[in-house]
């Protein structure tokens, strides 16, 4: 992927898309657990998303980031070019640097948003791996604040992730540890995604989107959005497109390609987009903040088998996989 905002801010969280308190989870007794486990086995079966409160993060956080990030967001387009980086790097991406939709051959236009993309930070051992999936994040000059606060905000994602992915092989019913064991120095992906109005990115061109319809590529994806009405919408089978459920204490939580193929197909990988800025409010401003979870790079990916399992993928190296689909969606 890439991300999203929400749909109306009414929108009340449908049965599809639940919303977990993590709270029962780590500290509950084994009856709460199992109870929670089967939700999320539900939810990741149908829509391949749900909420997660009770996770930690100081809200305070999130806003200060978006502050920073908009501050850079709105310079001149001369000051943000020295910082422009390619699909799956470091730095700026401007508008139309990507279309979503490729990934799974919709041809749309470009994507209308900027995005400040930040990626791995620790080296690895292994050369070819660290020539490959490793390279120092780009602050920009203009706003020095805005480092020290994303450091924080991914040390919470990377405990987070790993809170999820224990979760994960519970609700799977296998190995609680099926999933974490293959985190012993991952990559990982963040955006802070721009969504302004028609006045900078000017009208949508017919079948643009500020997202394109996709799913995201990994293992977990964790959203932390702002509610409009040109927002974050889910597909499902038994209800097509819908306006995601917005809770401001909430993350939203979606499985990607790899965790699905993990899976052999037991969950979906969520199918996303996120709508043009609407005719009614052609100004509204939306900012999202997307964490892209992976794993350790040469993981190798085997489908669990039946009758967890619905489909028997080959196995793939992880990595091998995810950069064949972050190829797929760059433009230029």
């Amino acid at each position: 992927m890439t991300d999203s905002t929400t749909g109306p801010e009414a929108t009340s969280a449908a049965p599809r898309v639940p919303t977990v308190d993590l709270r029962p989870w780590l500290s509950g007794d084994p009856d709460a657990r199992a109870g929670i486990a089967r939700t999320v086995d539900r939810a990741l079966r149908t829509a391949g998303f749900l909420l997660v409160t009770g996770h930690g993060v100081d809200p305070s956080l999130r806003d200060g980031i978006r502050a920073a990030a908009r501050t850079f967001f709105t310079l001149p387009a001369a000051a943000k070019e020295p910082y422009t980086a390619k699909v799956g790097g470091r730095g700026w991406l401007g508008p139309g640097a990507e279309a979503n939709g490729h990934s799974e051959g919709t041809e749309t236009p470009p994507d209308l948003k900027e995005s400040l993309t930040f990626a791995t930070h620790e080296e690895f051992e292994d050369p070819e791996t660290n020539a490959e999936w490793y390279a120092p994040n780009v602050w920009p000059a203009e706003v020095p604040e805005l480092r020290a606060l994303c450091e924080e905000y991914l040390a919470r994602m990377a405990e987070l992730e790993k809170r999820l992915l224990a979760l994960l092989g519970e609700a799977l019913g296998l190995e609680p540890d099926l999933f974490t064991r293959h985190m012993d120095h991952p990559t990982y992906g963040f955006n802070i995604n721009w969504y302004p109005g028609t006045d900078v990115m000017g009208e949508p061109e017919p079948g643009q989107f500020r997202i394109g319809p996709h799913t995201d590529f990994g293992t977990v994806t964790i959203l932390d959005r702002q509610a409009g009405k040109g927002g974050l919408q889910v597909f499902t089978d038994e209800g097509g497109w819908e306006d995601a459920p917005f809770d401001p204490a909430a993350f939203t939580i979606n499985i990607g390609d790899l965790m699905a193929r993990w899976t052999g197909d037991r969950w979906r990988s969520g199918r996303h987009r996120v709508l043009p800025p609407p005719a009614d409010v052609p100004g509204e401003e939306l900012m999202s903040l997307v964490y892209f979870g992976e794993c350790t790079p040469g993981t190798l990916v085997e489908s669990v088998p039946e009758p967890v399992g619905r489909v028997a993928y080959p196995p793939v190296d992880s990595h091998v996989y995810l950069r064949e689909k972050l190829e797929s969606i760059t433009v230029n």
